[in-house]
């Protein structure tokens, strides 16, 4: 599945174009305006991608997921399909709430400049806060599987990197990125976990995290 982002005005209402791998194409309205900030669903898409989150919001999309957001624009989906799209909707309600806490996480601790374990730690229990527990004095933890400091921080990263590719762009240039399905967290945020580190990883320049399946240009819709 390949995602477009487009960079619109300030402002201006704004939206994703997905082209799903069944051939039907989507247009999904942003949940923020356009402007020098990464675009909401683009956050999520990084933090899913990064911590390795199959069954959040991208995940369900690819699988057949339709939201209210969503505008086909091209392709046939059949009966089955629609059918597909409401049941998958019900199923996975619970899994997209856990991937949009994460993001919600992960955009916090992107905030700070060099966030410490125990900075990461701290800002993970402020978010389990609000988990729903089955009983009493539960630990939010056991309820969902919450990922290490080392790789929330190395997601972290990861999104200022692309906050500052998007932050390049200028008005009708896009980023455009491949949604490939995924089992966990990619090898290098699994490295960093098993390593016992006192910081998270520094923020890198844009331009040294080369990955093929992304690129940014301009080009017409």
């Amino acid at each position: 599945m390949r995602i477009r982002f487009e960079r619109f005005p300030d402002h201006a209402v704004s939206y994703s174009v997905i082209e799903r791998d069944d051939g039907v194409v989507y247009r999904m309205l942003e949940f923020t305006r356009g402007g020098p900030e990464l675009p909401h669903d683009l956050r999520h898409f990084v933090v899913e991608r990064e911590l390795g989150i199959s069954d959040g919001i991208w995940g369900a999309i690819a699988a057949g997921t339709v939201y209210t957001s969503m505008e086909r624009v091209r392709g046939r989906v059949t009966f089955a399909g629609h059918q597909r799209e409401n049941s998958l909707k019900k199923a996975q309600r619970e899994r997209v709430g856990r991937a949009e806490l994460f993001a919600n996480l992960v955009e916090t601790v992107a905030m700070l400049d060099e966030p410490t374990v125990t900075e990461i730690q701290r800002l993970t229990r402020e978010h389990l806060a609000c988990v729903p527990l089955s009983e009493p004095g539960q630990d939010p933890a056991d309820v969902i599987d919450v990922p290490p400091p080392q790789a929330l921080g190395a997601a972290a990263t990861a999104l200022q990197v692309e906050a500052a590719r998007w932050a390049r762009l200028r008005v009708g240039e896009e980023l455009v990125y491949d949604w490939r399905p995924v089992a966990g967290p990619a090898p290098a945020v699994l490295a960093a976990a098993g390593r016992n580190r006192s910081l998270v990883p520094r923020q890198r320049e844009a331009g040294a995290r080369r990955d093929p399946r992304r690129s940014g240009r301009r080009g017409p819709r």
